[in-house]
């Protein structure tokens, strides 16, 4: 037997329901890298309210210090009532932008997966949604949120919608390189036919689609890919776009799913990915075991895919969560969809990690 492989996870639990979720993925983590022979070392680090109470900053030097060490980072939620009212700069979200940056992350990728299972979770039709499987693909650190100049005043304000090249590039690549391990189909949105920045955007991504011949790009208005996003999802497999037209549809193709507790997410770029599920920290049910974990199972599978490389550890952790869903185990947030047993947080844990070890 040679030496198995061993990475550095960075693991950042966070606040309320965070160290609940957290803790049933590193469950299955564990039980994957055993059933696939690597190994994962972990080692935390605060942020957010629980950094603020031990430091007094939502940031310690040490966390950004020791995430760049690691091959990768797992992050639960963070945030809450109790830290509502402090200044901007020392708020928890403050922290996470801050690590955002640090890390060098400019891609957020998020899935937008439909289970068979749960057709009846979306407010959606069950024959529109079936078999819906989308990645958007959204630039995280340029456009309008960013551009500079801006101002406000009393008269006027202005923000400035600014993409280099270099950003739309690197972005563009990340997209291609994701649609090349799926169904090799990427939609890049835009507003090429009202905005400058947008035509800028599509000749650049046009170019980029020269190095992935097997690829097949198409181009679609971001108002009528949000149209299209209710009217048929099933038409996408990775959606391209910049950050304001990014923000928007993930969320709205989140919905597609019916459940926010079972999306994954990850933000990737120059270094070290940071992984967490889509939700927020829920401090209403903090503590009280029945928290959904598989949005940060999700995003755990997306970090052995995307960031560690270990695609067949992920794959078994996909299917361990449908078959879990097939078995009829819901947490309490999915209870009214076809549930056979209601099961608490751990023990949701317990099962896919169980599976996933097979």
């Amino acid at each position: 037997m040679g030496m198995s492989k061993s990475y550095r996870i960075g693991v950042i639990k966070g606040d309320g329901i965070g160290p609940e979720i957290i803790d049933e993925a590193i469950k299955v983590l564990d039980a994957v890298s055993v059933a696939q022979g690597f190994n994962l070392k972990y080692e935390e680090f605060l942020l957010g309210g629980s950094a603020i109470d031990a430091t007094g900053v939502p940031l310690p030097d040490e966390t950004i210090k020791g995430v760049k060490t690691c091959d990768a980072v797992l992050f639960g939620a963070i945030g809450g009532p109790k830290w509502d009212n402090l200044e901007r700069h020392l708020r928890p979200e403050t922290g996470l932008l801050g690590l955002r940056k640090e890390m060098g992350t400019f891609a957020n990728l998020r899935p937008a997966t439909v289970y068979d299972e749960l057709v009846n979770a979306s407010t959606l039709k069950a024959s529109v949604i079936k078999g819906v499987d989308i990645m958007v693909v959204r630039e995280l650190t340029g456009g309008i949120y960013f551009g500079e100049p801006r101002e406000l005043n009393e008269n006027m304000a202005f923000n400035t919608m600014v993409y280099s090249r270099g950003e739309v590039e690197r972005i563009a690549k990340v997209a291609f390189e994701i649609a090349m391990k799926r169904e090799k189909r990427i939609c890049s949105v835009d507003k090429a036919n009202v905005l400058e920045v947008s035509q800028f955007w599509r000749e650049i991504v046009e170019k980029m689609s020269l190095n992935y011949p097997e690829v097949e790009l198409t181009h679609m208005y971001v108002d009528n890919a949000a149209m299209q996003l209710i009217r048929s999802p099933k038409q996408f497999d990775v959606i391209l776009t910049g950050n304001i037209f990014g923000d928007i549809l993930s969320d709205a193709a989140s919905m597609l799913s019916g459940s926010i507790g079972l999306l994954p997410s990850a933000s990737t770029g120059r270094g070290v990915g940071l992984f967490e599920p889509i939700h927020g920290s829920a401090p209403d049910i903090a503590g009280q075991g029945i928290a959904n974990p598989l949005a940060t199972i999700s995003s755990a599978s997306m970090m052995l895919r995307y960031a560690l490389e270990e695609n067949g550890a992920s794959d078994k952790i996909d299917d361990a969560i449908k078959k879990a869903l097939q078995d009829g185990y819901r947490t309490g947030d999915l209870g009214d969809f076809d549930a056979k047993e209601i099961v608490s947080c751990s023990q949701m844990g317990d099962i896919i990690a169980d599976y996933s070890s097979k």
